[in-house]
């Protein structure tokens, strides 16, 4: 356990007229190191049986998702307990989602501690989704005393799930293989954001007898980059408490309310046109995300800070898809 440290008071600078900004940081409590370990463990189950399931599916040429008697429960946890050892095979998914996840929460924790805000070690939420897990999450439970923090805490998570999953992402497609054609249909057929196709355009001139993206067996590797890159863009929604609000309200606090409510617009047709899930991302943006925390004015977060704002805008960019899901298996997340 970690030592409670003593609080440190931080004065800034700020423009004639304006009062000092004086926040001096709560107590540390400890941490229980005791829960984060076993939610870990738990997941790391979940998801191996999840992507032994997977690689059994991909090598033996059935459809990754689907419901059909031919193939495994979507969760086969009887067909693990017969044989524990086919957990091996679920090694690389879980790996390579865990490995994303972990990156992307300790992006977040990270910068929490270079500035000086205290946040809990990363939730993990085991669950027998179709991906073993609803994610991770970290809390944080002191106030951030500076637009600056807000903004250097809210995008590090992003950025670092990008920059672990990215060459995942290549590793996944350079190991998928075109759908054999006797395979049945899935269930759930993935919609692919535009870093799928930038990644494949690459690889594809390396390979004799290219497969459409569309056409293309996924490995289960390139399952975990897919949810990896479909993490990246929920998380940059621009507005609430994601982390893409984060970041409009360390540039921007005023224009942070108008920006959510532009959000839940914009997700009521998708949702309808494209995938329901996301009426429901834009009812938890509703619900939870028109007032902001409140963090000093002051300082503010610097032009350098503006321009890797485009940094983010650019991740959304490529990684968000209208139409995430096709069929009628659905998701956690």
């Amino acid at each position: 356990m970690s030592e409670p440290t003593p609080p440190i008071s931080y004065t800034f600078e700020v423009p004639t007229g304006y009062p000092q900004v004086f926040v001096p940081p709560p107590p540390r409590p400890s941490r229980r190191y005791w829960l984060h370990i076993l939610l870990l463990l738990l997941t790391i189950g979940t998801t191996l049986v999840v992507g032994a399931r997977l690689q059994y599916n991909f090598a033996h040429n059935l459809p990754a998702f689907t419901t059909d008697d031919f193939a495994l429960p979507l969760f086969p946890i009887r067909w693990i307990w017969q044989s524990p050892a086919r957990l091996l095979m679920g090694i690389p998914f879980s790996c390579t989602l865990l490995g994303i996840l972990l990156a992307h929460e300790f992006g977040h924790f990270i910068l929490c501690e270079r500035n000086r805000v205290y946040a809990t070690l990363p939730y993990f939420i085991p669950a027998p989704t179709l991906i073993g897990t609803f994610g991770a999450l970290i809390r944080i439970k002191s106030p951030i005393r500076s637009r600056q923090a807000l903004f250097d805490i809210g995008i590090a998570g992003p950025i670092a799930g990008f920059l672990v999953a990215l060459p995942v992402l290549f590793w996944g497609l350079a190991l998928s293989k075109p759908m054999p054609a006797d395979v049945p249909g899935s269930a759930l057929e993935f919609g692919y954001p535009l870093i799928f196709h930038l990644v494949h355009r690459m690889l594809m001139s390396f390979t004799p007898h290219p497969a459409a993206l569309n056409n293309l067996y996924l490995h289960p590797i390139g399952v975990a980059a897919w949810v990896g890159m479909f993490a990246t863009a929920l998380n940059l929604l621009p507005g609430g408490q994601f982390d893409g609000g984060h970041i409009v309200y360390a540039v921007s606090p005023r224009a942070h309310k108008w920006v959510t409510r532009a959000s839940i617009v914009a997700l009521i047709p998708l949702g309808v046109f494209c995938w329901m899930g996301w009426l429901v991302w834009g009812l938890i943006l509703g619900f939870t995300g028109m007032r902001h925390p409140n963090v000093p004015q002051w300082p503010d977060v610097g032009i350098e800070r503006r321009w890797l704002a485009l940094l983010a805008i650019l991740m959304l960019l490529l990684t968000f898809v209208m139409a995430p899901f096709r069929g009628a298996a659905m998701f956690g997340s």
